[in-house]
């Protein structure tokens, strides 16, 4: 599968030895991670994508990527989906970054380009959430679109609709 490249990232599709060698804290000759990473976040997501790969088979492409930048390749976080699609065409997604580089965009951006690449496989709802204090991230899922659509005592849920491919195709629709 290939990256996914944006403005100022690579949305880097990871293999299930990418989620093996976050788990054990150590890139490869290859990567280059920038300080900080990965974070309990990235570990965690590693962790699920493992954790689907044994239970379903390589997710790909609604897997994990890995968060890098154009100019230099340096890991910054990671982004990706938490499996694939229901059975009603719906994802849930997940992002994070490390702190050194929250605040510039590279959330919003990566979330963007994770929304059109789910909407261009034919994706009818992606779906996220975010602790109730973390504000940026809830300002990053609405930016991108997407709208609250639920709260608990922990957590804000969030969510993006389309119309699925057989309402396109029909003008009544």
């Amino acid at each position: 599968m290939d990256d996914l490249v944006t403005a100022r990232l690579v949305l880097h599709p990871m293999s299930p030895g990418d989620a093996e060698r976050v788990l054990a804290g150590e890139p490869d000759s290859s990567t280059r991670w920038a300080p900080g990473y990965p974070t309990d976040g990235d570990v965690a997501g590693a962790r699920r994508f493992l954790g689907v790969c044994a239970s379903t088979g390589d997710p790909q492409p609604f897997g994990a990527y890995e968060i890098r930048l154009r100019e230099d390749g340096q890991a910054i976080g990671g982004t990706g989906f938490h499996g694939p699609a229901d059975h009603s065409g719906s994802v849930t997604i997940g992002y994070g970054l490390i702190p050194s580089v929250q605040g510039k965009g590279y959330a919003s951006e990566a979330l963007r380009a994770l929304l059109a690449f789910a909407r261009a496989r034919g994706i009818t709802c992606v779906q996220g959430d975010t602790y109730r204090d973390n504000i940026a991230s809830q300002r990053v899922m609405t930016a991108a679109g997407m709208e609250q659509f639920a709260e608990d005592e922990r957590l804000t849920y969030y969510k993006i609709t389309w119309p699925d491919a057989s309402a396109l195709a029909d003008p009544r629709a």
